[in-house]
């Protein structure tokens, strides 16, 4: 199932990280794309946020991996922008756990590790301000999320 949002500015990406927070259950995984720019951090930081996240949310390009802790699990971001040329499993089957909530940046570098389902969301720069969402659910649990939105 798949499901296109225009958003207009800043606040609709609160809006919308903030409803998908609303809907994720530990063990999600979120692969986020689009261009340099585009807002995948931004919308990262948004989410992190609705879900409890106390520390500010960075980029994690230089270190690959961050987490965050939320009650009884983490928020794991990854940002696999430096592993284009790059074979090295880092280890992350560790982080598609049933417990925790992973979202990966330039996921596309890292395809053959990936679990089998997940929610894929590509956010496409339009101008300064807007973006279009362009979310895919891979699996039921992401289907529902998506039929929610």
């Amino acid at each position: 199932m798949d499901k296109t949002i225009y958003i207009n500015d800043l606040n609709d990406t609160k809006q919308l990280a903030e409803t998908i927070g609303k809907y994720i259950k530990p063990g999600f995984v979120i692969l986020l794309s689009g261009d340099l720019g585009a807002g995948k951090t931004k919308f990262t930081q948004f989410l992190g946020k609705s879900l409890g996240v106390k520390r500010a949310i960075t980029s994690p390009t230089f270190n690959i991996i961050k987490s965050y802790k939320l009650n009884d699990n983490y928020l794991h971001h990854m940002d696999c922008y430096r592993l284009e040329q790059s074979d090295e499993d880092l280890g992350f089957d560790e982080y598609f756990n049933d417990f925790d909530i992973t979202i990966i940046e330039w996921y596309n570098f890292i395809k053959e590790y990936l679990p089998n389902e997940f929610l894929k969301i590509n956010i496409e720069r339009i101008d300064e301000n807007q973006r279009k969402f362009t979310i895919v659910s891979e699996g039921k649990q992401y289907e529902e999320l998506v039929g929610v939105l």
